[in-house]
């Protein structure tokens, strides 16, 4: 009986650092041929003990295959791997992590060299890489001709979620999110500041902190929709004046549990700055407007 096998596209791979030995890895389980390149020797050695095919050099690599995926340190070290690189006729797909005006840059530079430019931001860390469940993906943007070609293969080890034409966006979402998230912890390292000095577990805190904090997650929708109608007003729960007025409590604690208040102090600042521009009556999403120069 003859088998029923479907080719599966062909990868180059630039970098192996902790990100890209773990993409390796899994575009290598589910079957793609792969061929890496790494600054350091050894770690393209290890992989090819795995399957992979080392080349000797970036250019060697880039040659090999037509899909071509960057995960190296940041846009200097992708500017300098390639730059003597044919990339003529090539899919580049960078993954480096760059601001949105060097991915825009790149883009550029890729398509004066006669590539296809995909650029990528990694919503992910490598433990999360070949895990369907854990929830990882990664933030596509530019071609969406060239992201619809390579779909499936980009999602081998890592969901995918495109985000636009503008091949700045990706890196955009991703600075995005993440700056959510260091607010985030910023706020939890507060929260457990306060308590340091107490007879209380942090490990019995910590529940309590993550059950509150995805509870107030959904606030987000609230505030994208105020800035899409443009009325700050509409459906406020709790209104910027009450909770102008209860800021000195928080910073009264902080002082009497002997915790710095440099946390919270900016975002406080800038709530009575919204307030004493448009008065009380709107929500917290005024503040954004103070934020965009």
């Amino acid at each position: 009986m003859a088998q029923n096998t479907v080719e599966k596209t062909s990868v180059t791979l630039l970098g192996l650092g902790a990100m890209g030995t773990a993409l390796a890895r899994t575009w290598l389980a589910a079957g793609h041929p792969l061929t890496v390149w790494n600054r350091t020797p050894a770690r393209a050695a290890t992989l090819a003990a795995e399957g992979a095919r080392a080349a000797d050099s970036a250019a060697e690599a880039v040659a090999a295959h037509t899909l071509v995926v960057v995960c190296l340190l940041d846009d200097e070290s992708a500017g300098k791997v390639l730059a003597d690189v044919d990339l003529a006729g090539k899919d580049l797909v960078n993954l480096t992590t760059s601001t949105p005006a060097q991915a825009r840059a790149r883009a550029a530079w890729a398509r004066e060299r006669g590539a296809r430019y995909l650029d990528g931001g990694i919503m992910a860390v490598p433990p999360m890489i070949g895990v369907p469940q854990a929830g990882g993906y990664v933030f596509y943007s530019g071609s969406r001709e060239l992201f619809e070609r390579h779909e499936k293969t980009l999602g081998v080890p890592v969901g995918t979620t495109y985000v636009g034409e503008d091949p700045g966006f990706a890196a955009l979402h991703d600075v995005a999110l993440l700056s959510a998230m260091y607010g985030m912890f910023a706020g939890a390292a507060h929260a457990f500041a306060l308590v340091r000095k107490e007879d209380i577990d942090p490990a019995a805190l910590a529940p309590l902190l993550a059950d509150w904090l995805v509870a107030m997650a959904p606030a987000v929708h609230g505030t994208a929709d105020q800035l899409r109608s443009g009325d700050y007003t509409k459906n406020v729960v709790s209104s910027l004046a009450m909770q102008v007025a209860g800021t000195p409590t928080f910073l009264s604690t902080a002082e009497q549990q002997g915790v710095s208040p440099e946390l919270l102090t900016p975002y406080f600042q800038l709530m009575r700055r919204r307030m004493a521009e448009s008065g009380g009556e709107e929500d917290l999403t005024g503040v954004i407007d103070l934020l965009v120069r």
